[in-house]
């Protein structure tokens, strides 16, 4: 049983009630934080969003294995032709089912470089499959077609840098300025080899267009400011944080087709991602905790050599996550977050487990 000491230390909840300070703590890691509740070394929990809520107290690290999975599936129908009346087509119909699965482990290491500011950085190793049912077009053929694909590597690392912009307290939330930079150190999409003869798009494109093995990285660097709040309402806490992803372009991109050869796509600028989530926590007790959030993310269209690419729009992502922590040590804690998308172009299912140790 995990057992609070005195109020005077309670690093970062000094003016509440012990009891409150401690569910404040708790649901601190709601958010992804390092807080403490007694002053020891007690690691984060219960982490629903990348972005914290209270940050790794001065001079300790957390160390954190973590291990995600993600599930996504989704169905075209492309209709090449034009109709007489609407129950009779003149031309060919493309039909494609895509099943995906991405499973990612990662080693976060977070250091408190102050009362108020922390440094992370996320190296993360991705596994990637896809299989793809379809009937080609331009063929007669009633058989579908099964393509599968994986890929597995380096993903992209991360560095963040958070500071806390004031101490919070009884009635006053917890505000937190995030910074994170995303490398370009894994496999990029555009390094894959992709199955056609010469071009994938154009009058002469031969091919399905799939890449025959999968990336494990975007292939653009990124850059993303963040705020994150944390406000307690007994017997609750509620948290969230708005976010904006900046994905810088790159030049001369050349896709890598079969026979070794190049197409040519230009300047390539990915659209922004702006994102919120908002949630709530309960302790069930001093060890354990539940808590839900939503997380919401709507990413622009690409643009290529200036000009928005045609066929792509504005994506809107949404998820509801539930997560349960459970305390094993002063030292360590268990957390298991799931995901469940709820939009068409959201995985289906997400599910992660980490494990931070306070060192």
């Amino acid at each position: 049983m995990l057992k609070l000491k005195r109020k005077s230390e309670l690093k970062f909840y000094p003016r509440l009630p012990s009891k409150f300070a401690l569910l404040l703590a708790l649901l601190a890691g709601a958010a992804g934080s390092g807080a403490r509740a007694d002053g020891g070394t007690a690691p984060a929990v219960a982490p629903l969003f990348e972005q914290p809520g209270v940050l790794t107290p001065r001079g300790e690290l957390i160390v954190e294995p973590s291990a995600q999975f993600g599930y996504s599936s989704s169905n075209r129908v492309v209709l090449v032709g034009y109709t007489i009346i609407p129950a009779l087509l003149i031309g060919l119909v493309d039909v494609r089912e895509v099943k995906r699965n991405t499973a990612t482990a990662a080693l976060t290491l977070r250091y408190g470089l102050g009362r108020r500011a922390e440094l992370e950085l996320k190296l993360p190793y991705v596994y990637r499959s896809d299989s793809t049912v379809s009937r080609e077009l331009f063929t007669g053929t009633g058989v579908d077609r099964v393509f599968e694909t994986s890929g597995k590597g380096m993903g992209d690392a991360e560095l963040a840098l958070r500071y806390q912009l004031h101490q919070g307290g009884n009635d006053s939330p917890y505000y937190v300025a995030g910074l994170r930079f995303k490398s370009r150190t894994g496999r990029d999409p555009f390094s894959v080899v992709t199955d056609c003869t010469h071009r994938c798009v154009g009058a002469n494109a031969t091919g399905t267009g799939l890449p025959l093995d999968l990336p494990t990285g975007s292939g653009f660097y990124a850059l993303q400011p963040s705020v994150t709040w944390l406000y307690a309402s007994d017997p609750a806490i509620l948290f969230g944080g708005i976010s904006y992803l900046y994905n810088f372009k790159r030049s001369n991109v050349s896709r890598l087709v079969l026979a070794g050869e190049q197409e040519p796509l230009g300047t390539l600028a990915p659209g922004g991602v702006f994102g919120f989530n908002l949630g709530l926590g309960l302790a069930l007790n001093d060890q354990a905790l539940i808590s839900f959030g939503y997380d919401h993310s709507s990413i622009a269209r690409i643009r290529q050599n200036g000009v928005a690419v045609p066929g792509s729009v504005r994506t809107q992502l949404g998820t509801l996550l539930m997560g349960l922590s459970y305390r094993l040590s002063a030292q360590r804690s268990l957390s298991v977050a799931i995901g469940a998308g709820l939009t068409r172009d959201t995985p289906d299912v997400q599910l992660s487990v980490r494990m931070p140790m306070t060192f």
